[in-house]
């Protein structure tokens, strides 16, 4: 008798235990974005470019290193922060000046940020820098996109698709 009842206990606890899971796993209803917006977000990894330009030893500085250090060039480590504009509808939303990671500030540069707006049509304009150089944006990208509700765009920067991505 006691074996019984201690199995129907056990398939007691189970069952409601089973049910708060349930009930749970559906309620309440999350929702990660209002029903008339969509997210932007500027997410990427970039090497800018190298501060100083790369020149050939002299004859004293390659006699001062080790054989196996004795290279024709001589490259500084050091490179350039990377800067990035977003404008929404023409007007700017986000600019960012991302330092180089790293100690000697040889690494890369990274970006993340989430936007929230509207649902709808919108132009989008991008431009990225990764030289130290003065003058103009490095990479441009213009384009006229059509947001649904909760939909994610990514901007994205990949040198082998060309550049700036919208995905």
């Amino acid at each position: 008798m006691t074996k019984v009842s201690t199995w129907v206990g056990q398939a007691i606890l189970y069952a409601v235990f089973a049910i708060v899971i349930g009930v749970f796993s559906g309620w309440p209803a999350y929702r990660a974005l209002p029903a008339d917006q969509a997210m932007l977000k500027v997410s990427f990894i970039h090497h800018g470019q190298r501060v100083a330009d790369c020149r050939p030893f002299t004859a004293e500085e390659l006699a001062k290193l080790a054989p196996n250090m004795r290279t024709p060039m001589k490259c500084g480590r050091e490179r350039s922060p990377v800067t990035i504009e977003v404008d929404l509808d023409g007007v700017n939303i986000y600019r960012q000046v991302a330092a180089p990671s790293g100690l000697s500030r040889d690494g890369a540069s990274s970006v993340y940020h989430r936007l929230q707006l509207p649902a709808g049509e919108h132009r989008i304009a991008v431009r990225l820098k990764d030289s130290a150089a003065p003058g103009p944006f490095n990479h441009t990208r213009d384009a006229t996109v059509k947001l649904r509700p909760a939909q994610i765009l990514v901007i994205d920067f990949d040198a082998e698709k060309g550049g700036i991505t919208l995905s």
